[in-house]
């Protein structure tokens, strides 16, 4: 079976996902054309090879309507014969684009394809696809009386489940922030970040990650308040402390993310030095109702596949949700903590949901060659109760 590599991963900055943020100014189309523009500038083949362009995105509406991942093939100056189609795994969506594409060209049904996704959650706000719309009908109803929680408040169960501090919470954050801080300074995202222009053509461009914090203090943390308090539910779960605040919690994010990924026998052929390769890749359903946890069912099932233990993976990321959800994880899991998000993670890096499983996949090749090691983990928790997990080799 061919392996599947990885030849290049690059990213926008991550611009605050509100009006006047960073990245605000800028179409959901554009920020994705940046990227696959940069792919193929920055690696020399013929984009016209290109087999597939999968791309990830969350909150299909509006300007991210009608196949996003198509219009920004085209926005990029990309030969029409390149086809792309847009996937949505909620969270996890760009990173089950990397699963596709992976699988197509292990499947020897593709020699290059590019795995990317977008969001704008300024020009696209989360649930702006679904409005009054009765997302569950009878039958999940029937299933789950009440509907499914929404994922601040499963955030709260997992804290009560887990046992879980606000301390431990936004000491975390804090941590990530950090870390994301001490990445930055020591040039660890130049490589893979691609610059935005600001609004005009003449503007300075928008090279660091708006999201990160360095002022971030513990102290500070610990004086936001929960923000997703309710009576009703209190009544329903009275375990709940109200422990998640906005502080501890991944920012409202813009942002876009792609990776160039080929058969290693065409990555040959052209000459070029493949960064990383597909490994094994896993995908898992787990409680609706918890919904954020699916991370520890998935992170074992693609150890299982792979034939290896967690004392064999270098490094581990952990899509930062919430704080909760790696804390809560790194404690099934028994994990160094030095080993996790350690260039920092979501609370700090960012989370535009449909780009964040490229994101972090460029940040995991990053950690590997800084520190020369060889296996590398990923996995994020998805609405609905799910959870992708990916195993990558660094070459």
């Amino acid at each position: 079976m061919p392996d599947a590599v990885i030849v290049d991963v690059v990213r926008t900055p991550s611009g605050k996902g509100k009006s006047g943020g960073a990245l605000s100014h800028a179409h959901p189309v554009d920020l994705l054309a940046g990227v696959l523009q940069a792919l193929v500038n920055r690696n020399p083949f013929d984009p016209s090879e290109i087999d597939d362009i999968i791309g990830g995105c969350v909150t299909q509406a509006g300007q991210q309507s009608a196949n996003v991942t198509r219009h920004a093939v085209l926005a990029a100056g990309l030969p029409v014969s390149v086809p792309a189609t847009t996937v949505d795994r909620q969270c996890g969506s760009s990173q089950q684009a990397i699963h596709f594409a992976a699988h197509q060209i292990e499947a020897g049904a593709a020699d290059i394809v590019l795995a990317c996704g977008v969001e704008s959650m300024s020009r696209a706000p989360m649930f702006s696809n679904v409005g009054a719309a009765d997302r569950y009908g009878d039958l999940l109803a029937q299933r789950f009386p009440g509907g499914l929680l929404d994922q601040g408040i499963s955030a709260e169960l997992v804290c009560a489940r887990w046992g879980l501090t606000r301390e431990e919470l936004d000491e975390f954050s804090f941590r990530s922030h950090q870390r994301a801080v001490g990445a930055t300074v020591a040039g660890a995202f130049r490589r893979d970040v691609v610059p935005v222009r600001a609004v005009n053509p003449g503007d300075a461009l928008i090279e660091a990650d708006e999201t990160v914090r360095p002022a971030t203090t513990v102290e500070g943390l610990s004086q936001l308040k929960p923000v997703f308090y309710d009576t009703a539910v209190e009544e329903r779960f009275p375990e709940i402390g109200w422990k998640i605040t906005a502080g501890n919690s991944s920012p409202l994010t813009d942002g876009a993310a792609g990776v160039l990924m080929m058969s290693a026998d065409r990555a040959q052929q052209l000459g070029l030095r493949p960064r990383a390769r597909v490994h094994t890749t896993a995908v898992m359903g787990d409680d609706p109702m918890l919904m954020l946890m699916g991370v520890v069912p998935a992170t074992r099932r693609v150890l299982h596949r792979a034939g290896l233990s967690v004392d064999q993976i270098d490094f581990f990321e952990v899509n930062e949700a919430f704080a909760c959800v790696p804390l809560a994880w790194q404690k099934e899991l028994e994990i160094d903590g030095d080993r996790l998000n350690a260039h920092g993670g979501a609370i700090a890096l960012g989370h535009p949901l449909g780009a964040s499983g490229a994101r972090i996949m460029g940040t995991l090749v990053e950690i590997l060659e800084a520190h020369g090691a060889r296996l590398g983990l990923q996995t994020m928790c998805e609405a609905g109760g799910m959870a992708n997990a990916t195993i990558i080799e660094r070459l």
